[in-house]
C-alpha cells in the first residue's frame, strides 16, 4: 500500500468529487492546537470551555470518588495545585454551529478518516447524532479508534515518510434520523473491477436483504460503473455506500485496500488472490440465516468496563448467547 492511497481516502480529499451522491457534509480545518488537545492524556478529561453558553455537558468529566483530589485549600497560594482551565477554541466553535444550524440541528462527526463510533457509548443518545460543539468534544476526545487517525495513519504504507498527515480535518455529516442499518454496504474493488459488496452491519440478521439482495446487487453495480469506477484514482479500495428507501445510493465513505479495513463477510486472503476471474459475477455477500451473525457485543461499551469473569453478569449473557446459538444450529428450520 502507498501513502497516496490512504491519504485519497480522507474525506477532504474524495468528497468534493463525489458530492452530489454522497452524505451532505461541511468540512473544517482543524489547528494544531485541537489535535493536540485531542491527544493529551496528561490531565483531567476537561471539555472546550463554550463561548457560546449554549453547551450543556460539563466541562470536567471526573470520577465521583476522585472529587478530594481535585479540591485546592482556598488559602493554597501553590499554582500547581489549582486545577487547569478549560481550552478554549471560539474560532472552531463558530463555525462547528453555523454548520450544526445548517443542517437542522443535528450532525455526526469524523476525522480525515474514521468516526468516533467507539465512543458512541458515552453520548447521552448512545450514537454520534451531535447538537453542540460540546457533545462533538466529547466524542471525539474519547474515542481510541481516531488514535489510529492522528498518530498511525501511514504505519501501513511501504513507502512511508511520516505517521500522521500534516492537517487534519473535522467533517460534519448531516444526521438522518431515519438512517437504516441494514441498507450500508461495503464495497470491494480490485484492479478499479468491483469483486465483492458484503452487507456493513454483520451482528445482525436482516431478513429484508433476503428480499432485496437482486436488486440491491444490480443497482450497487450500476451506480459503481457509473459514478466511482472512473472518478476514484486509486486502483485498489474499498468504498461504503447507503441506500435509502426511495432506492438512491449515496456514498458513505472511502477506505483503503487491506490494512486497518474490515473485510466483514469476506477476508483479505480470498479478496487478494481474486474473487472475479474471466467474467464472474461480483459475489454479494449478506447474512442469510439467524446463525450467520458474527459475534460481536452490540452494547457500544468499552472492553474495559466489561466484567467478564466466570459467575460474572456478562459471563452468563454469553453463556446464554452460545447455547441459542446451539439450538437454533440444531432446529429443523436451521437445517432446511
Amino acid at each position: 500500500m502507498k501513502e497516496e492511497e490512504v491519504k485519497r481516502c480522507q474525506i477532504q480529499e474524495w468528497y468534493p468529487k463525489f458530492k452530489s451522491v454522497s452524505i451532505k457534509t461541511q468540512i473544517h480545518e482543524l489547528p494544531e492546537l485541537f489535535v493536540e488537545y485531542l491527544l493529551d492524556d496528561s490531565g483531567p478529561f476537561l471539555l472546550p470551555e463554550s463561548i457560546t453558553g449554549e453547551d450543556a455537558l460539563p466541562q470536567r468529566i471526573r470520577n465521583p470518588e476522585e472529587e478530594d483530589d481535585f479540591q485546592v485549600p482556598e488559602d493554597s497560594e501553590d499554582e500547581s495545585e489549582q486545577p487547569s482551565p478549560p481550552p478554549c477554541f471560539p474560532e472552531l466553535e463558530l463555525v462547528v454551529k453555523q454548520s450544526i444550524e445548517t443542517f437542522d440541528g443535528a450532525v455526526f462527526p469524523k476525522l480525515n478518516w474514521s468516526a468516533p463510533k467507539d465512543a458512541a457509548w458515552i453520548s447521552t443518545t448512545g450514537n454520534l447524532k451531535c447538537t453542540s460543539f460540546s457533545e462533538i468534544a466529547l466524542l471525539l476526545k474519547s474515542s481510541e479508534t481516531l488514535t489510529h487517525d492522528l498518530c498511525h495513519a501511514f504505519d501501513s504504507c511501504d513507502d512511508k515518510t511520516s505517521s500522521r498527515p500534516s492537517t487534519f480535518y473535522l467533517a460534519l455529516r448531516k444526521w438522518y434520523p431515519s438512517f437504516h442499518p441494514e441498507m450500508e454496504f461495503r464495497c470491494f474493488v480490485s484492479h478499479r473491477h468491483l469483486i465483492g459488496i458484503s452487507q456493513r452491519e454483520v451482528t445482525s440478521f436482516y431478513p429484508v436483504l433476503l428480499e432485496k439482495k437482486e436488486v440491491l446487487e444490480i443497482s450497487i453495480q450500476k451506480f459503481f460503473m457509473e459514478n466511482v469506477q472512473k472518478v476514484f484514482e486509486s486502483e485498489n479500495y474499498t468504498f461504503d455506500v447507503y441506500v435509502t428507501e426511495d432506492g438512491r445510493i449515496k456514498i458513505v465513505d472511502f477506505n483503503p485496500w487491506g490494512a486497518f479495513t474490515l473485510p466483514l463477510l469476506f477476508d483479505w486472503e480470498e479478496l487478494e488472490t481474486g474473487l472475479v476471474e474471466n467474467g464472474d459475477p461480483v459475489q454479494f455477500r449478506i447474512i442469510d440465516t439467524r446463525c450467520g451473525v458474527r459475534p460481536g457485543l452490540k452494547t457500544a461499551v468499552p472492553y474495559d468496563y466489561l466484567d467478564t469473569s466466570p459467575g460474572s453478569g456478562w459471563d452468563q449473557f454469553l453463556r446464554n448467547a452460545d447455547e441459542e446459538l446451539r439450538m437454533q444450529s440444531k432446529s429443523p428450520e436451521a437445517g432446511a
